[in-house]
């Protein structure tokens, strides 16, 4: 009833996915793209699928504990449920961020409130200068008078 080992093609397949996964990963996380936090998820990942594919009792375990007919089909659920679970996470810290974006954006409606009532209550018209007004943000000009 139960295959005992991934066929060979399979295995060279997982190996061959969890090396690039962990070579990828590092990249980016080298470049900056992805954050370190996250990285460990993904090395994890790729490391748990290079202990499967090396030790076939591990998998044979997993296999039986789900009652899959195939290896192959115990490696596809746990993705499954393994990017469910990213996606959830993601989902979540989406939603807190979004959380977070509308309190800022309600903080900077009421500071730009108190800005208007303080100009009301100084009499003055003349405009609050922001970063992009400051001098030190106007290109100069040589003495030809353009660049």
């Amino acid at each position: 009833m139960f295959s005992e080992s991934l066929p060979i093609r399979q295995t060279i397949a997982a190996i061959a996915m969890s090396v690039t996964m962990l070579v990828v990963v590092v990249e980016l996380v080298r470049k900056r793209k992805l954050r370190e936090e996250y990285s460990f998820l993904w090395v994890g990942t790729a490391l748990l699928l290079l202990v499967m594919a090396f030790w076939n009792d591990v998998l044979v375990w997993f296999q039986r504990l789900l009652g899959a007919e195939a290896p192959a089909s115990a490696l596809w659920f746990g993705a499954i449920v393994f990017l469910m679970l990213v996606a959830l996470q993601f989902s979540i810290r989406i939603s807190k961020i979004a959380f977070r974006e509308k309190a800022m954006a309600q903080r900077v409606a009421l500071l730009e409130k108190d800005i208007d009532d303080l100009k009301k209550q100084l009499g003055t018209r003349e405009k609050i200068s922001g970063p992009s007004d400051s001098p030190a943000r106007q290109p100069k000009s040589d003495a030809a008078g353009e660049r």
